[in-house]
Formats: C-alpha cells, sequence, structure tokens
C-alpha cells in the first residue's frame, strides 16, 4: 500500500511539474519572441507597447510580434494535437498530418481555390480559407483510409500517405508556378509555411475554431482512452465505434485545415510534438496528453518560429524548414524504436 501511494506521489509530482515546466517555456518564449527582431526591444518597452495604446512600441509589440505570437501559440498547439489523434486513430506512432498527407491535400484544393477567386477579382475570406482546406484535408485522409484497409502494415500506410503528399505538393507547385497573376504567385510563400501574414481578425477566427476544437477533444478523453486499449474493449465500454471514429477524423481535419489555411503546412510538429510529451510524462492518457500536446505544440512552433525570424535577419526561413530541422529526428527516432520492438 505504502508503494502504491509512493508511486501515485511520484506521477503527480511529474504532472505537474511536466506542466508547469510548458508554461514556463511558454512564457518565456513569448517573451522571447516580442523582443528579439529587426528591432530589439527591452522589457519596459516591451510592458509600455503592451499596455499604453500611445506607447511608440505599440506597433512592433503588438501589430508585428504579438499578432504572429498568438497565432504561432493556437496553430502550433492545434497541430500537434491534431497529429496525437491522428496517431491514436491509426494507432501509429509516427502518424501526422504532414507525414500521412493530409495537410498537402488542404494546400491543394486550397491553393486552386484562391486562384480560382483572385483570377476573378475576388477577396478570399477566412471561412472559404478553412473550408477549402477542409475539403482537402478530408479527400487525403479518405485516399489514406482507402489504402489503410488494403495494407497489413503500418509503414507501408506511412509510406502512402508521403507519397499522397508529395503528388498533391507537386501538383500545387505547378499550379502556383503557372499562375499569371502577380498575387497568386505569392502563395509560393505561402506554400512554404510562415506566420508572417495572419492579422488580427485571422486570429479571432482561428480562436474560434482551434479552442472549441480542443474542448471537444478534451471532453472525448475517456472514449479515446477506451480506444487506445482496443476497440472490443471501447465496444463494452459503450464507445460507439463508428461515431468515434468519424469524430477523431473530423476533429483532426478541422485542426490541421485551420493551420494550412492561415500558416501552410507545416512539417513533423504533429508526429514529433505527442512523441515528447509521452516521453516527458511517460504517459499516454489523453486527459494528460491532450492538453500536453496542445501546449507542447504551442512551444515548440514559438521557439521555431523565433529562429526561423532571427537567425538570417531580415532574411526569413520558411517555418517548415525550421520545424522539419527539430521534428525530422525525432521521427527517425521514433520509426527506429518501433523497428527495433517489431523485431523482438
Amino acid at each position: 500500500m505504502e508503494e502504491k501511494r509512493k508511486t501515485e506521489r511520484n506521477v503527480r509530482l511529474r504532472l505537474r511539474l511536466g506542466f508547469a515546466l510548458l508554461l514556463i517555456a511558454l512564457i518565456g518564449f513569448t517573451f522571447w519572441n516580442i523582443v528579439a527582431g529587426s528591432t530589439s526591444l527591452s522589457l519596459s518597452e516591451v510592458f509600455d507597447g503592451l499596455l499604453h495604446s500611445s506607447s511608440p512600441h505599440r506597433v512592433i509589440v503588438m501589430d508585428v510580434r504579438m499578432v504572429r505570437i498568438v497565432p504561432a501559440i493556437l496553430l502550433g498547439g492545434a497541430l500537434a494535437l491534431s497529429g496525437f489523434l491522428l496517431q491514436t486513430f491509426f494507432n501509429n506512432p509516427i502518424a501526422g498530418p504532414f507525414i500521412l498527407g493530409i495537410s498537402s491535400g488542404a494546400k491543394l484544393v486550397l491553393s486552386v481555390t484562391m486562384i480560382g477567386f483572385l483570377s476573378r477579382g475576388i477577396a478570399v475570406g477566412s471561412v472559404t480559407l478553412i473550408v477549402a482546406s477542409f475539403v482537402g484535408a478530408m479527400l487525403s485522409m479518405a485516399f489514406v483510409l482507402a489504402i489503410s484497409y488494403r495494407v497489413k502494415r503500418m509503414s507501408m500506410l506511412v509510406i502512402c500517405g508521403v507519397m499522397i503528399g508529395y503528388i498533391c505538393s507537386a501538383i500545387t507547385e505547378f499550379v502556383i508556378r503557372f499562375a499569371d497573376d502577380s498575387n497568386i504567385v505569392k502563395l509560393h510563400d505561402w506554400a512554404m509555411g510562415s506566420f508572417a501574414s495572419i492579422q488580427w481578425d485571422n486570429v479571432t477566427v482561428i480562436a474560434a475554431v482551434v479552442l472549441p476544437a480542443l474542448a471537444v477533444a478534451f471532453l472525448m478523453s475517456k472514449p479515446i482512452g477506451a480506444y487506445q486499449l482496443g476497440e472490443t474493449y471501447a465496444q463494452n465500454m459503450g464507445v460507439n465505434i463508428r461515431a468515434f471514429r468519424i469524430a477523431l477524423i473530423l476533429l483532426s481535419g478541422i485542426l490541421s485545415a485551420c493551420v494550412t489555411a492561415f500558416a501552410g503546412p507545416i512539417s513533423f510538429v504533429g508526429v514529433a510534438v505527442p512523441h515528447l510529451m509521452r516521453r516527458l510524462f511517460r504517459t499516454a492518457k489523453p486527459i494528460v496528453m491532450i492538453p500536453a500536446c496542445f501546449l507542447g505544440g504551442a512551444v515548440f512552433c514559438l521557439f521555431c518560429d523565433l529562429i526561423a525570424r532571427t537567425a538570417f535577419a531580415p532574411n526569413e526561413l520558411s517555418i517548415s524548414s525550421v520545424t522539419a530541422i527539430f521534428g525530422a529526428p525525432v521521427v527517425i527516432l521514433v520509426m527506429l524504436k518501433r523497428q527495433k520492438e517489431d523485431g523482438r
């Protein structure tokens, strides 16, 4: 009994320390992103810009940096959460929106939609962006699901997803390259992934999509936990498997579509962050992993965006280039670990 209490105390301590670490990192990288840039700011200048609308630093703090930081937090968290949901759905630690080609499908349909609208001089609204991205994400997901019923090995499913992503990316690149309108050609920068073009009115829409999806995912913690133990166990616990799987697909699709609509496809966050959170908390329980993945994704994207902005300033890297540098090694380690476990 004493040993059990000790174990429970250690688990609670790990949870507290883990979430405390994530919150400290979130606050730290938020301030670092505000002060760092082509124009460096002191902490007093940052607070002056945040608290006083008449401050000369207001524009830099609020309209240049905070308008980029808030979407990085929301979309980074959304991408990591989408990855966790897909990993639960496919029971595969390297499943994610980018790896399975879902982000690329969203990018393709969104690019075609934007070209169709802009070539006719029609402005593209936030709702249109999200709907087009969602349709593309669902089409890619349909292909992945169709393949999953034909292949038995999950490694083959991942390879097929990667191939779908390459095909969608190639078509998108072709469409963008041969666009005539100069405004459409600028889609190439968006297609590489960036938080730079997001405005405050977009942030409102992002929050209205991401935060309710986060709440729904958290409310689904119990059935997700049952599903992780197998479909039979989940059915015995009263989970409607068909409705549950549809809900997971829709949630992951909405989250990844929102990211793609406003920031373009961002690589490896949806795979790397859930794995890192499992290692940090030493658990796969959804009630822990859902908020942990959201916070972890926010921290990861803030860190990567900081590097993208400042590493070669005034030139800026695409966010996907930086997330790939830090996320791809994690994916490789996961694959090697999976291979080692399969070989036992």
